[in-house]
């Protein structure tokens, strides 16, 4: 259905005394419309997760974009792209939707009954580790407040910082390689990673005998982008890092060519040493620990679904790190 903006090839006139705009309940369905395609990607992206068809979702657009006097973003062959104001209203939303969840997380502690959405990050390939905290957590979260909505998200280091900037993650469950100003830590557990070959490598069937700690300086290594560990210099050469990877899966992948060796943790390679595919290489010489931490946005109120997050986890709010 077509309406007076989408038939536009211009934005509305702006008022130079716009009255400010009282937010009825279609408003909030229209903005979280919105804020749903921006974080999808795009209006198809987004019909999944709305439950909706695509002529449905673009009239909802063109609707909060005349309800509010605004162009918020171009779609068309070219894509799916923010405006400016589209920017700030996507930013408004975030805060507006975080202060909802704020005002019914404290009405719900006054009750003592949880509720809202629990939107966390976790680092890929995680699950195999028996030290991580977080499945138990969730399920004692489940147990004791069934009418908290898990919101789980796996990705890599930088989505999951940005998430919890931005405020659609309300923590993170993250490496730390370099602490940055906009987070909390708290510790969780330490990750312990090894260096591996796979079948086909020359090092594969090499005696351990015949290694020593400098062996992998004559080999060709992966350099696992976000992993940032000034030790492994101890150990490779810089310019022997001739190929990259970002997620932990891809540098399994790599060194299953049998043509380089890289750092995995022990826990996900565990499976493949074990169906005789990989062997690490001095592992009782060349490992590296990885501290993991709960992150938490910088000088920002923690919500009472925060705190119960925070404390199935095992943390202390009060004892940042």
């Amino acid at each position: 259905m077509e309406t007076p903006l989408s038939n536009s090839g211009n934005p509305p006139i702006k008022t130079a005394h716009r009255a400010p705009l009282a937010l009825s309940g279609l408003d909030f369905k229209l903005l979280k419309v919105f804020k749903a395609v921006v974080e999808a990607g795009g209006f198809s992206a987004a019909q999944n997760e709305l439950n909706v068809g695509l002529a449905a979702i673009s009239k909802q657009i063109s609707d909060l974009e005349i309800r509010i006097g605004m162009r918020l973003c171009t779609r068309g062959r070219e894509g799916f792209h923010l405006t400016e104001e589209g920017r700030l209203v996507y930013q408004a939303s975030i805060d507006l939707f975080a202060s909802v969840d704020n005002f019914r997380d404290r009405l719900s502690s006054a009750q003592n009954e949880l509720i809202g959405d629990l939107g966390v990050g976790v680092i890929d390939n995680t699950i195999s580790d028996p030290n991580s905290p977080l499945v138990a957590a969730l399920k004692r979260m489940n147990e004791e407040s069934p009418k908290v909505r898990f919101q789980l998200q796996a990705a890599q280091l930088d989505e999951i910082e940005r998430g919890v900037v931005e405020g659609r993650l309300v923590a993170g469950i993250v490496p730390v390689y370099q602490r940055r100003e906009e987070f909390d830590y708290y510790p969780l557990y330490d990750e312990r990673s090894h260096v591996y070959c796979a079948v086909g490598h020359p090092l594969f069937d090499m005696p351990e005998t015949q290694m020593d700690s400098d062996v992998l300086q004559q080999y060709e290594c992966i350099n696992h982008r976000y992993a940032i560990h000034r030790d492994k210099l101890n150990y490779t050469r810089y310019d022997s890092f001739s190929a990259s990877a970002t997620q932990v899966e891809a540098v399994a992948l790599l060194i299953k060519t049998g043509r380089f060796v890289g750092f995995l943790p022990q826990h996900y390679a565990a499976t493949l040493v074990a169906a005789g595919q990989f062997r690490a290489v001095l592992p009782e010489r060349i490992n590296i620990v990885t501290p993991f931490n709960l992150i938490l946005r910088h000088n920002t109120v923690r919500s009472p679904l925060v705190k119960a997050f925070a404390q199935v986890m095992g943390v202390d709010l009060k004892a940042s790190a």
